[in-house]
Formats: structure tokens, C-alpha cells, sequence
């Protein structure tokens, strides 16, 4: 039984998939499938029942997969033990990040770490809260940055900073000669969204309840156009496809043209969000989290209120 074995069953638990999982571990299916196949035979049990397309984890395979998963974040805090012994603002540090929080982050605090702590190289991902979550207790990332509620046993969590909610609109659309905006006045346009599954976009919902109708007894949302990322759906908002509803950090005041698009505020009280990091309690570099914390609140996010 080996670390490697252990990675791949905890792949193929995650992925349901074969091929999926030989290539989240960047190795070829066969190799994959040899190797799962090895430590079934080792162990004298079924991990995995076979389907066309599909994989079913057996009983004993969940509970297999589950203690796999903890000793690949003990083998992890070996290594993380042997670089906090020579320094712990030595040596590469992986960040993961929501996608509504990495592309708007990374480019204020990378300088910012890079001055804090020149000999701790960076990996970043940037991924949905769920699968950093899995990353983080397998190891495969250091710290992860989030937006609460947010509670995993196991993993400790730091507030960074809060930031507004604002509404992003064609420069011609007639909210455009307001100030500020309430909720209510979203309720009959057309409202971009993230689509399902997007923690910012339940909290946009949840920010505008109004752009909520009640159908039937069932709920749906008045009129939507789902964008891949807050980009995209900026990119569209451009073309006059209709509003959004943007994290501050992500308006793009400084990038886009007055003669496109206009930023709104909302009246009070003015939603938004908290985003958080997020570490494992073994994680055996302390000191890394206090340069993190001290490089977000040294990163030139002027509309965003930083946590002390």
C-alpha cells in the first residue's frame, strides 16, 4: 500500500470516473486502474463497483476512502514539518481560491507576498468552495480563501475583509440616472446570474429576494441569462443583455468605460459578503497565516472594508 494507491482511490471516490480521476492525478487510466486494482487485491475487499460510465463506492470502499483521506493529511504535515523546521516563510505555499474572489485578489497580493516573503513561491488555483474544501483536507493546498458561512471540522477560519454588493448596468438603462438602487427595482429586468451551484449567486438571491416570483407555490427566479464567470457576464451587461449584481472587487470601475457601463450602489443597508481564509488545525505554519493576513490588508482593495 502506498501514498500514491491511496490518492487514486480518493480520486475515484471523488470523480466517479476512471477516466476523470487518471486525469486529475495526471496519470493514464490503465496505470490508474492497475494500481486501484492492486490495492483492492492487497486489501481482500471491493473498493469500487464498476459501471458503464459510471463508478459506485462500496460500503467498506467509503470507509476505506475516508481514512485515506486523513492519512494523506498526516503525510502532508510530515512534509509541512520539514519545511517549518527550516522556515516557515520558506518554500512553496499552494493558495486556492473561489472563482469570485481569486482574479479580483491575486493580482494585489502576489506583489504584496512576493515583498512579505520572497522565498515562498506561489501555486494558485482557483475552484468552486467544495472542491478547495476536498484539496484542503487531502493536502493538496495549504490555505484557501472563502466566502462564510463556511464551517468544516478539522479547518480553522480567519476573516479578511467585507466588501459591498453593487449593481453593474448598461450606461443607457434607465436606473443609470439613479444614485443608488434598491432591490426592488431589480425585480423586473433581466438579472445575470452565475449559474447553479455558485455560492455568490445564492448570495445575490438571497441579497434580492424580490427578484424572486412565486409560481405556483414554487419558486423561480423572475428573468435570467446565466454567464460562466462574473467576466463574462460583465462582457454581456456591456451589450445591453441585461443587469447584474457584482461584488465590488469585481465592478471593473477602473477598466471599463463610462460610455458601456455605469456601477450603482444599493440604498441601505447595502449587501454583501465576507471572504475568509480557511486552514487546516495541523497546518504546522502559523507564521504563514499572519503574512497572509497581513498581505490581504496591504492589497489596494479600496472599496472593501478590512478585518483587524
Amino acid at each position: 500500500m502506498t501514498l500514491t494507491e491511496l490518492r487514486y482511490i480518493t480520486a475515484v471516490a471523488r470523480e466517479r470516473h476512471f477516466g476523470r480521476a487518471a486525469e486529475a492525478c495526471f496519470v493514464s487510466q490503465p496505470t490508474l486502474s492497475v494500481a486501484v486494482r492492486k490495492l483492492e487485491d492487497e486489501l481482500g475487499v471491493l473498493l469500487f463497483e464498476r459501471h458503464a460510465g459510471d463508478v459506485t463506492v462500496t460500503p467498506v470502499g467509503e470507509k476505506i476512502v475516508e481514512q485515506a483521506l486523513r492519512v494523506l493529511e498526516e503525510s502532508e504535515v510530515i512534509r509541512q514539518l520539514a519545511v517549518a523546521g527550516k522556515d516557515q516563510l520558506t518554500g512553496p505555499l499552494r493558495i486556492g481560491a473561489i472563482h469570485t474572489v481569486g482574479p479580483y485578489l491575486f493580482p494585489d497580493l502576489v506583489p504584496v507576498l512576493h515583498d512579505l516573503a520572497p522565498e515562498m513561491p506561489l501555486f494558485l488555483e482557483e475552484n468552486y468552495t467544495a472542491v478547495l474544501t476536498e484539496k484542503l483536507k487531502q493536502g493538496q493546498l495549504d490555505v484557501i480563501i472563502v466566502s462564510p458561512p463556511y464551517d468544516e471540522p478539522g479547518v480553522l477560519t480567519l476573516p479578511l475583509y467585507e466588501e459591498p454588493f453593487v449593481v453593474l448596468l448598461p450606461s443607457a438603462h434607465p436606473l443609470a440616472a439613479h444614485d443608488v438602487i434598491t432591490h426592488q427595482q431589480l425585480a423586473d429586468d433581466t438579472l445575470l446570474l452565475l449559474g447553479s451551484g455558485n455560492c455568490f449567486r445564492d448570495q445575490v438571491i438571497k441579497a434580492c429576494p424580490d427578484c424572486i416570483a412565486s409560481d405556483g407555490g414554487q419558486s423561480s427566479l423572475q428573468s435570467t441569462v446565466e454567464g460562466s464567470s462574473l467576466e463574462t457576464i460583465r462582457y454581456m451587461v456591456a451589450t445591453g443583455m441585461g443587469v447584474t449584481v457584482l461584488p465590488c472587487t469585481a465592478a471593473g470601475a477602473d477598466r471599463y468605460s463610462q460610455r458601456l457601463l455605469s456601477i450603482r450602489r444599493f440604498v441601505d443597508p447595502i449587501p454583501g459578503r465576507q471572504v475568509a481564509l480557511a486552514w487546516r488545525k495541523t497546518f504546522p505554519r502559523p507564521k504563514v497565516i499572519d503574512v497572509l493576513k497581513q498581505a490581504v490588508a496591504a492589497c489596494h482593495l479600496s472599496c472593501v472594508n478590512h478585518i483587524t
